[in-house]
């Protein structure tokens, strides 16, 4: 009778063994969306405040496209917000880490004004833009849809898009789709697993 309690602790122990063991064992399960490209990222090239900003300037970090722009009133804000709480959970993992703003807006967004908005978030975020032909064709390559449409007098014009983010790996490949509203927490484990 003496013992049972300890055969009991010993199978207990076991068991728990057993199943974290097996949780280590299961490949991590994303909470973005897995592509698997054989093929380079598209490279393209716009201006930032600092110059010419293309993609492959980040090769060997994981870059995060995401477009918008600096007068969208909800869905860009709370992403970059996001962004910028997932790179403060990296701590000294978000220094291999490049989040790119693509702003869909020309005419209203300026490289400088680019600057100052996304570096309200996060001061290692690049703000990039080119003329309406250049971001059009950029969007189109990675598949982001946009439309301006009439706001309010107050606002001027609004524009509607994609609100997911694009990562690019290490080594250039477009390998994850981030969707709007995922939080800080899950888009750090992804860009963490992405790191290893």
């Amino acid at each position: 009778m003496k013992r049972l309690p300890i055969i009991l602790a010993v199978t207990t122990a076991l068991l728990a063994g057993v199943w974290f063991g097996a949780r280590a064992l299961r490949p991590y399960s994303f909470h973005g969306t897995i592509i698997q490209s054989p093929e380079p990222a598209p490279d393209f090239t716009l201006q930032s405040a600092s110059g010419p900003v293309s993609p492959s300037d980040f090769r060997g970090k994981v870059t995060v496209l995401f477009f918008g722009y600096t007068f969208c009133p909800d869905v860009c804000p709370t992403t970059l917000a996001d962004l910028a709480g997932a790179m403060r959970i990296l701590g000294d993992e978000a220094d291999e880490v490049q989040v790119v703003f693509v702003s869909v807006d020309p005419d209203r967004d300026t490289p400088e004004r680019l600057a100052e908005y996304v570096g309200s978030f996060d001061p290692r975020f690049v703000g990039v833009t080119g003329n309406e032909d250049e971001v059009a064709a950029v969007a189109a390559v990675y598949g982001i849809f946009y439309e301006k449409h009439e706001g309010t007098p107050a606002s001027g014009y609004l524009i509607d898009h994609t609100a997911s983010a694009m990562v690019i790996d290490r080594e250039g490949r477009l390998k994850l789709v981030l969707p709007f509203g995922i939080g800080p927490q899950d888009i750090a484990a992804d860009l963490h697993e992405l790191l290893k």
